[in-house]
C-alpha cells in the first residue's frame, strides 16, 4: 500500500509494508526539484535514517531496475544535465 501527497516544494510518497507478517517501518520518499530523499525510522537506533539521491542517481536507479547484470553508463544530453 502507498500514498501520494503533493506539497508546496515536494511530492511525498509513503510506502507501507502491509503484506509481510512482521511489518517494517514505513518508507517515505520526498521528491524535490533537485534531489530525492528516502527516509525510514530505525526502531533499534530510535532514529530516522535518510538517504539523498541526485536526480541523475534516480534516473540511473530507474534504468537499472529493467537491466540485466552488468556495468552501465547512461548517455545524457544537455537537457538532462
Amino acid at each position: 500500500m502507498f500514498s501520494i501527497e503533493h506539497e508546496f516544494d515536494a511530492t511525498i510518497i509513503t510506502l507501507v509494508d502491509d503484506r509481510a507478517n512482521i511489518t517494517s517501518e514505513d518508507i517515505i520518499v520526498h521528491a524535490f526539484d533537485d534531489c530525492v530523499t528516502v527516509e525510514q525510522f530505525d526502531p533499534r537506533r530510535e532514529d530516522t535514517l535518510r538517504i539523498t539521491f541526485t536526480l541523475g542517481q534516480i534516473q540511473d536507479l530507474a534504468a537499472a531496475l529493467d537491466l540485466p547484470e552488468g556495468v552501465y553508463r547512461i548517455a545524457r544530453t544537455k537537457a538532462d544535465s
